[in-house]
Order: C-alpha cells, then structure tokens, then sequence
C-alpha cells in the first residue's frame, strides 16, 4: 500500500511539474514582446552606465543620466536632421537621371561581348529603359509609399520609446537593485557575485564602446570613398555601413553589397570595381587591425561561438538581436566561469576538510613513561 501510494504521489509530481513548465514556456511566449524589450533596455542601460559613473564624479547621479540619454536621444534625431535634405534632393536627382543611368550601362553592355550575349538572350537592357522611363512619373506615388511606411513607423517609436523609459529606471535603481541582491546572499557567495555582475557589466560596456568606435571609422572612412567616387547617397549609405558594421561577422559584407548596388550605377565599372576593391582590403584591416586593438579589453569568444550567437540572436530578434549577441554570449560565458570555479574551490575545499577526517582514525600511540629503576 506504501509503494503504490509513493508510486502515485511521484506520477501526480512528475505530471504537474511538466504542466508547470508546459505553462511557463507559453506564458514565456505570450510576453516575448516585453521581454525582449526588457533584454534590449538592460543592454542600454548596462552599456550608458559606464558613462553615468563617469559624469557621476563631477555632478549629480540624476544629472548625469540626464545628459547621457539626451545626448542618446540626440543622435537619431541630429542623423534625421542632416541627412533628410540630401537624401529627398538626390532620390529626385537619381529617378530623372534613372534614364541617363540605363543608357550607360547599355553603352557598357555593348562593349562587352559576354554581357552583350546575355542581353540578347535575355533583353535586358531593353527592360531596363522601359522601368527606367517609368520612374520619374512615379516619384509622386513615394508619398504613399512613406504613408504607409508611417504606419509601422508609429509602432517602433512607441516600443523605443518603452525601452528608452524602461533603460532610464534601470540606470537608476539598478546599483541599489544589485547592491540589495547581493546582501541577500551568503557572505560566501555575496563577493563572488558581486564580482561576477561587474566582469559582465564592464564586458558589455566595453564591447558596446568599442562596437561603436568600430562602426563610426567604418562609416567616415566609407564617406570618404563614396564622396571621392561621385556615388549618391554618401551620406545614407555612410549611415547604413555604421549600423551595419554592428552586426558582428556578417554585417560588414551585407552593408558593401548594398552600396555595391548604388555603385553600380555610377561610372560604371570604375566605381564598382573601386568599391568592392576597398570593401575588401577595409574588411581585412578590421578584422585584423581594428577590431582586436578595441576589443580587446572587451570579450574573449571563440569565432564558432560568435556565429551561432549571431545566428540565434537574429532568428530569435531579428537585427536587434543579432546586436545584442555577442554581449549576452560574454555574459553567458563569464557566468560559466564564475561557477565552475566556484565548484572547483568547493571541491578543493571538501577535500581538505576530508583529509583530517581520513587522519584521524589512526591516531599515533602514545608512549608509555619509563618505570622508574628502584634502587
């Protein structure tokens, strides 16, 4: 009666623990949207603390965050404000001389005998002027375009600005959150806590400067070559390659096929061929050069490691996560290593306290006093 009466308590614990889990994963599901907006919000908050500790020193907490954040905020909204007149200008530019543009490329066709088989395979060119006499009395359908681009626009600004909100509060409460958490520890586990969120806060912070650092020299030195190659769009497409480059491992080569296809249609093949020639050797020096001298006070993670985190970080997020990979791969890993040496130090430490134990069972007999001789 005893066993089968244990055998049915395990059962009804066994079912109700996998109902349990069963039903925090879809609860999991149902707030991915707030969670991720969360995950995103610490990140900035982890990554805007370093500066907020450094004005700290010169002025007030509530002060310093302040600055920082507006000067965060400032940055999009300074981006929009320069680069909105150019890029209105030139689209206007680009769709009256999208004809121009097509009679050259069907000049380069011409003088090249493979190309120009394949334009007789397949009438190429020919469709190539036709869209591009179309488009110049499509130009006043883009508001419509932008209308409806407005929409969805409307929606992202409402959850940046939740996480700019939700970043701000950790920034603030977060030194008293952590400070309450690790008093709530074991003396013996409160140090090496604390210990283990500054490695990850400093990791973060470290990588997220130097990713920075990394985008804004891939950006400026991409202006450069577009502006000397006559390419429209400089400034855009100098922005697209900085927020590209943040991506790790694949970002850099998706931002130079997407200025590829502009410099395509600039003095044609010089500027393509000039282009992909410095995407190539600029993503050779970063790789080699650049990135190692930033990051490297940052995070040390195998390459294998930084792909799979890149891959699941986008699939899961999409570019946001792909962003916050890397960080969340050191975190994870400094993690790891806090606690496997924690372990080791338990094991070592059991060992010593085994040791008098084993010892203690053959105790040393004592010697006897000698008798005393009578005389």
């Amino acid at each position: 009666m005893t066993n089968g009466t244990s055998a049915t308590r395990l059962i009804l614990r066994t079912v109700l623990i996998v109902v349990l889990v069963v039903l925090a994963l879809y609860m999991i599901y149902l707030l991915r949207k707030p969670l991720s907006w969360l995950i995103i919000a610490a990140f900035i908050a982890i990554a805007a603390a370093g500066p907020v500790t450094f004005l700290s020193r010169y002025m007030k907490r509530g002060l310093a965050i302040m600055l920082v954040y507006l000067s965060i905020l400032l940055i999009p909204i300074g981006l929009g404000i320069l680069l909105a007149p150019p890029v209105v200008h030139q689209v206007g530019d680009l769709a009256g001389n999208a004809p121009s543009y097509a009679r050259d490329v069907e000049d380069y066709v011409n003088q090249n005998q493979t190309l120009q088989n394949l334009d007789d395979k397949y009438d190429l060119t020919t469709k190539l002027n036709q869209e591009a006499a179309k488009l110049p009395n499509k130009t006043g359908d883009a508001a419509k375009v932008f209308a409806d681009i407005g929409v969805g626009a409307v929606n992202r600004i409402f959850a940046a600005v939740t996480i700019f909100i939700l970043s701000i509060f950790m920034v603030a409460a977060g030194p008293r959150w952590a400070h309450r958490f690790i008093q709530m520890q074991r003396p013996e586990h409160a140090e090496r806590i604390e210990r283990t969120l500054q490695r990850i806060a400093n990791a973060v912070g470290n990588y997220v400067g130097g990713a920075a650092i990394q985008a804004t020299i891939a950006g400026l030195t991409s202006f450069l070559v577009l502006t000397l190659l006559g390419v429209p769009f400089a400034g855009p497409l100098a922005v697209v390659v900085f927020f590209f480059d943040l991506i790790p491992v694949v970002g850099t080569t998706i931002a130079a096929l997407l200025v590829a296809i502009v410099a395509a249609f600039v003095n044609p093949p010089v500027a393509l061929i000039v282009w992909v020639t410095f995407a190539i050797v600029y993503a050779q020096v970063e790789n080699y050069l650049i990135q190692p001298q930033i990051q490297k006070r940052a995070t040390e993670i195998e390459p294998f490691i930084v792909l799979v985190a890149v891959l699941f970080g986008s699939t899961l997020f999409g570019i946001v996560g792909a962003l916050l990979a890397i960080p969340t791969a050191a975190s994870i890993q400094i993690a790891v290593r806090e606690w496997s040496a924690y372990r080791a130090e338990s094991a070592e430490q059991e060992k010593l306290k085994r040791k008098p134990q084993a010892r203690g069972g053959a105790k040393p007999r004592a010697r006897s006093k000698p008798k005393p001789n009578p005389a």
